[in-house]
Order: C-alpha cells, then sequence, then structure tokens
C-alpha cells in the first residue's frame, strides 16, 4: 500500500520544489509583497488596451478561418469535400508529428526579453500572412474544378505553414497576460477591454463578409466571392500582425520563472499535476468531434432562410448592440453567487442551452422557418437573450482558464504551457477529420446541398418547398452544440479553487515568484514592482 501511495504521489503530487510543497517559512518573508501582488492593480492603461487591438486582428483571422473556412473551401474554391477532409486529415497528422516539437522549444525559451514576448514579435507575420493568402486561393485559381491538384495542393501547402506558426503565435499570446500581472483585476479589465475589441472590431468587421457576399450575388457591387474573401484576409493580416507586435513592444513581462526548465520528460506529464486541467482535457475529448459538424449554417440561415443578409439585417443587431450591453452586467453576475465564477458561468451555460433549445425546437417542429420573418424575429429574440451574458461569460470563463494554468505553475514549479497544450491542441487537429466525416452526415440527414450554397437565388417559395430541409438546417445552425455543452458543463460542476483556496494559492505563488526574482537576476519591471510594494509597507509601518 505504502509503495501504491507513493507512485500516486509522485504522479499526481505536487513538485518538492514548488510552491504547494516549499517551506513555508522560506517563503514568508515575501508574505505582505505576495498579498499585494494579489490585491494591487499594476498595468497601466496602455498595457491594459494594447491587448486588445492584438485581439481585434485575432478574431477577424479566427472568425474568418473557423466560421467560414469550409464554406470557402466547398463553395468558393470550389473544393470536393473529399478532397477537404483528406487534407484536413493529413494536416492533422502533420501536427502530431510537429507540435510537440514546437511547445516544448517554448516551454524552454528564456531570454532577457521574457518568454512570450520574442515570439509575439516574429509570429505573427507568418501567421496571419500564411492565413492571407490561403483565403486569396480563388484569386490564384480562378476555375470551378473541385479536383484540380494545383489547388488542392495550395491548400494543403497553406494550410501545413499556417498551422505551424499557429502554435508559436497563439501559445505565448494566449498566456501573455498571466506572465504581465499575478492581479486578477488586471487581468480580468484587460479580458474585458479584449472582450469589446472582439465585439466590436474583430466581430463586427467579419460579420461584413455576408452582406457584402450578399449584394455580390445580386450584382450590387462588382466583386466576387473570391476577391471579397482575399480583402478580409489581408485586412486580418495587416491589423493581427500590428497588434501582435505592439503587444510584445509595450507589454512586458513581470512574472519571474524558474531559471532553468525542468526536464522535457517531466513536463510531458505536468497536465498529470492538474485536476482542472485534466477534466477539461477529458471533457473536450469528449465533445470536440462535433462542433456543429464542421459547417458554417450562420451562412445558410442569413442568405436562405432569412432572406439574405440585407433584407434581415434587423435579425442581427441585438449580436452586435447586447454584448456591449452585457458589459454592466458583469459585477452583477459575480455579486449573485458571493463572488463565485463556477456558479455564475453554468447559470450562463445553462441559461444559452435553454434559450437555443427553444429555439432549435421551436424551429424544427414549426412551420416558423417557412415564414422569413417570422424565423427572423425566433432568432433575434432568442440571440438577443443570449447575449445579455455574453461579457460576462467571457470575462469570467478566461479568467478561471489563467487560474488553472496558474494551479499548474503552483503544482509543479513550472509553467509548461506549451507542453500541455501539446494535448489539448492536438485534440482539435486529431479530430478534424472526424468533424470533416459527421459534416458528411450532417449534410445527408438534413438533404442540403452545399455546392451551390453562395449562389442561390433566394425565394420564399424555394425555402417553403423545402421547409423540412430548411428546419433541420436552422436547428444545426441553433443546436448545434449539444454535445460539446454537456461535456464542457461537467468539469465546471467540480470546479473549487475559489475563496480562500484561491487566495491562499495566489499567496504561495507570488511568494516564491518573489524569492526566484531575489535569488536571481530580476527583470526591470519585476524589480520595480517588488520595490514599489516594499516602499508601501515600509510606509504603513
Amino acid at each position: 500500500m505504502a509503495v501504491k501511495r507513493n507512485l500516486a504521489e509522485q504522479i499526481f503530487g505536487a513538485e518538492e520544489n514548488s510552491a504547494a510543497k516549499m517551506d513555508p517559512e522560506k517563503l514568508g518573508r515575501f508574505q505582505k509583497i505576495a498579498a499585494h501582488m494579489y490585491h494591487t492593480p499594476q498595468l497601466s492603461a496602455k498595457e491594459v488596451g494594447t491587448p486588445a487591438i492584438s485581439k481585434a486582428g485575432r478574431q477577424i483571422s479566427d472568425m474568418i478561418n473557423d466560421t467560414y473556412r469550409t464554406f470557402y473551401f466547398v463553395s468558393v474554391l470550389r473544393l470536393d469535400m473529399v478532397y477537404v477532409t483528406l487534407i484536413l486529415t493529413l494536416t492533422g497528422i502533420f501536427n502530431v508529428l510537429i507540435r510537440p516539437l514546437m511547445g516544448i522549444a517554448y516551454d524552454r525559451t528564456r531570454t532577457r526579453w521574457g518568454k512570450a514576448r520574442p515570439y509575439a514579435i516574429f509570429a505573427p507575420a507568418m501567421y496571419f500572412g500564411a492565413t492571407a493568402l490561403l483565403f486569396c486561393g480563388r484569386l490564384f485559381f480562378d476555375n470551378d474544378i473541385t479536383d484540380d491538384p494545383r489547388k488542392i495542393l495550395f491548400v494543403f501547402s497553406m494550410m501545413i505553414i499556417r498551422d505551424t506558426f499557429s502554435l508559436i503565435y497563439k501559445v505565448p499570446v494566449d498566456n501573455y497576460l498571466t506572465l504581465m500581472t499575478p492581479n486578477p483585476k488586471d487581468r480580468m479589465s484587460v479580458g474585458l477591454w479584449e472582450t469589446f475589441a472582439k465585439r466590436w472590431s474583430g466581430d463586427f468587421l467579419a460579420a461584413l463578409i455576408m452582406p457584402l457576399l450578399d449584394l455580390a450575388r445580386h450584382g450590387l457591387i462588382a466583386a466576387t466571392p473570391g476577391a471579397i474573401f482575399a480583402g478580409f484576409g489581408i485586412v486580418s493580416a495587416f491589423i493581427g500582425t500590428s497588434g501582435g507586435m505592439l503587444l510584445a513592444i509595450n507589454c512586458p513581462e513581470r512574472i519571474i520563472l524558474q531559471p532553468k526548465p525542468a526536464p522535457i520528460q517531466k513536463t510531458l506529464f505536468y497536465i498529470l499535476k492538474n485536476k482542472y486541467m485534466m477534466r477539461n482535457f477529458i471533457a473536450d475529448m469528449a465533445g470536440s468531434w462535433w462542433s456543429k459538424g464542421g459547417y458554417t449554417w450562420d451562412v445558410v440561415s442569413q442568405l436562405e432562410i432569412f432572406g439574405g443578409v440585407l433584407r434581415t439585417f434587423p435579425w442581427y443587431l441585438p449580436r452586435q448592440i447586447f454584448p456591449i450591453v452585457s458589459i454592466s452586467f458583469i459585477e452583477p453576475f459575480k455579486k449573485m453567487f458571493g463572488g463565485s465564477y463556477r456558479k455564475t458561468i453554468i447559470l450562463m451555460r445553462v441559461w444559452d442551452f435553454f434559450v437555443d433549445m427553444v429555439a432549435a425546437v421551436t424551429g424544427l417542429t414549426t412551420n416558423v422557418v417557412g415564414t422569413w420573418w417570422k424565423a427572423g424575429i425566433l432568432f433575434a429574440v432568442c440571440d438577443g437573450i443570449n447575449c445579455l451574458n455574453d461579457s460576462p461569460s467571457t470575462v469570467l470563463e478566461s479568467e478561471i482558464g489563467r487560474e488553472i494554468s496558474d494551479y499548474t505553475e503552483y503544482m509543479t514549479g513550472e509553467r509548461p504551457d506549451g507542453s500541455i497544450g501539446i494535448l489539448t491542441m492536438l485534440l482539435g487537429k486529431v479530430t478534424e477529420p472526424l468533424k470533416a466525416l459527421v459534416t458528411i452526415m450532417v449534410f445527408k440527414w438534413s438533404g442540403y446541398d452545399p455546392n451551390i450554397a453562395g449562389n442561390r437565388a433566394w425565394s420564399q417559395e424555394c425555402v417553403r418547398e423545402n421547409l423540412t430541409m430548411y428546419s433541420r438546417v436552422f436547428f444545426l445552425y441553433k443546436l448545434a452544440n449539444l454535445a460539446s455543452f454537456f461535456f464542457n458543463m461537467l468539469p465546471m460542476i467540480f470546479y473549487d479553487l475559489e475563496g480562500k483556496k484561491k487566495e491562499d494559492m495566489y499567496t504561495a505563488l507570488n511568494e516564491r515568484r518573489a524569492l526566484i526574482a531575489k535569488q536571481h537576476t530580476m527583470s526591470g519591471e519585476m524589480a520595480a514592482m517588488i520595490e514599489m510594494m516594499e516602499k508601501q509597507e515600509a510606509a504603513q509601518l
């Protein structure tokens, strides 16, 4: 029994040199400074605002790639879905082979400028540049041959380059905020501005794709779908690259990490030390195969069910306005459950699911989809209700994600974001081919033909003649995340890193960071922060 306990402790227990295991007396002299780090905001207005610019550029790129990619491949570039599935399968295999090397390289990065900043300088140009070229594909291959080998090779090559630099860019940038400040108020302020930028810059610009496609389809503007996608790809590349570089220039890293990283063979398994991250990983694995079947049902709903984007513009106004209104609900939502992020997020997720369920079932079981304005009103009301919790859910869920990452450092003394990210980010790539196969099955179930999407002239009669098909499409649009919703909810039920437990963790973490900073050469930013806090303590005495 003792052997089994020792083995379990070795695999799942805290590392000897971590904040969870270090001698309290050794850390005790930094207790007041650690408390200040946790309770006192440190970021300037420039440091709070700059990540929002970076987030806006990335959101445009992600919206195009995540929301419209399959639509672009099949309906604009004109590739057969079989070849799209093959490309996603091959790029998934490539990622399995290459991502571990990149994740390990990031974890072992230690420079005078920090851990993430060097990557934020050069990686955005390659990542966003490859994305822009990918969506310029129709300009290079202006034909409708669905098995053109040149198009297949082009898409495959661009996907390989884009995915290669995706990790180099996204892992450092996703973890940048946790290296800037240990203060939750700072991080939530940045998260709030990032949410604002995503909604009013990234989402707003990306939302223009559908209206422009609709205008082009009716001959009201002299632009092809290929040119529209190319334009958005280039704009996202410019904003994303500029924002990434500004992030590296304006936002220093204050958090001091272990100077010498742990051996690779240990950090690869550090996810086992974090029970919260392990639960999320299992939940993602269980639900990531679906993801709306991999197709952009939003395109079909706007262009064919709602009568065209311009005609149904009012139905999308709540999506643009209510998230900004929801900013004022962040504090009331937190206070509703005594500051418990877990309870607040569970409430908001159930809220979203219930409202989407009402819309999906109503659309599937009634004839409401057969009348464009009735379908639009149903969508606008339900979408508006859900958008009222948009800002609170985004800010609080992001902060919980950062807390979970900090728990790894608490348990191990390391921040192996790259190594752990190998497992979590590879999950999505491994399931890409399965999503594509599910998409084919979904097409068969709904009866929808994606090869004529974006070119079919909308008519009320067409929708009514194919009411069953469009009712199923609307159902997929509103309730396609059922599997991921169910599995991703389970870890949140058991999340207990709250209250005193969370504050004690951050106190120990910041004590250890201060100890490392004193024992080793500090960054100027960290030295200034500690010096300021020591002066504040002396003045109070």
